[in-house]
């Protein structure tokens, strides 16, 4: 029985996705994978050998050097024949962010987030997200259903859109608010663990609020949105007369379990 294919960890994925020769409108593609394109990243742009490479990855030396060899055929193509390169699919995971753990430094995957998501803000964009439910900022971000998403250009309200969760909870929300390039989140109760995996995606968190989703947005924009900085979810279970997104109370999690 052939043995599995171990999952390759990258610390983010490529800021570009495509790279065409100029003044050919139509031209055959080739396929890099983004675990490939990690491996040229790390050897040929910060200098890793491919041990410091594998470590990084977790993976062998081994699988670095066929994966790194292959990727620069790939390339060597693209630039030689006047190819297509797309980057995506492959065989990976994102790091959880943690410093020190995955890259043997300072992890670069919370400071990459927030310089794109700055980028944005320069360019007058945004994406908002609110936990949703009835047109009101729904009070649990673990337990939320829907999300409404503002797209945001120069100050103002653009369009917006309901996506619904499809199930996913705590940690798993913050990756799709990252596929959906939202850069900021409105709230109510919300716990330790997704405040974190929040920010290793650099979404900033606007925490404790409550009242009209719409309203919330435009106060955010207009720099007058009510928000507790300190918002957190330190209380197990649920009782009579406690709120989430309140300073002292609050519950995020099911069953007790505060994300």
């Amino acid at each position: 029985m052939a043995r599995p294919v171990r999952c390759r960890r990258i610390c983010f994925e490529p800021k570009y996705d495509s790279f065409a020769p100029r003044g050919k409108s139509s031209t055959a593609q080739v396929l890099l994978t983004v675990d490939e394109f990690e491996a040229v990243r790390l050897v040929d742009f910060e200098k890793r050998t491919h041990e410091q490479c594998a470590r990084q990855m977790g993976i062998s030396r081994t699988t670095v050097t066929e994966m790194y060899e292959r990727a620069r055929t790939k390339i060597a193509d693209c630039i030689v024949n006047g190819k297509t390169l797309c980057i995506s699919g492959g065989n990976y995971t994102l790091c959880d962010g943690s410093a020190w753990k995955c890259c043997g430094k300072k992890c670069d995957r919370a400071d990459y987030a927030a310089d794109l998501a700055a980028g944005r803000k320069e360019a007058g964009k945004m994406e908002i997200a609110v936990t949703y439910e009835n047109g009101n900022v729904f009070p649990h971000f673990g337990h939320t259903e829907q999300f409404k998403v503002y797209d945001i250009a120069d100050g103002k309200v653009a369009d917006a859109k309901v996506v619904d969760t499809n199930g996913n909870g705590h940690g798993a929300l913050a990756g799709m608010l990252s596929s959906l390039n939202v850069d900021t989140l409105i709230c109510g109760g919300i716990g330790g663990g997704a405040q974190m995996a929040l920010a290793q995606t650099g979404i900033q968190l606007y925490g404790g609020v409550s009242g009209s989703a719409d309203e919330a947005v435009n106060a955010l924009l207009a720099g007058n949105l009510v928000f507790n900085p300190d918002v957190h979810c330190d209380h197990h279970g649920h009782g009579e007369g406690h709120h989430c997104g309140e300073e002292k109370h609050g519950c995020a999690g099911y069953g007790g379990n505060c994300q």
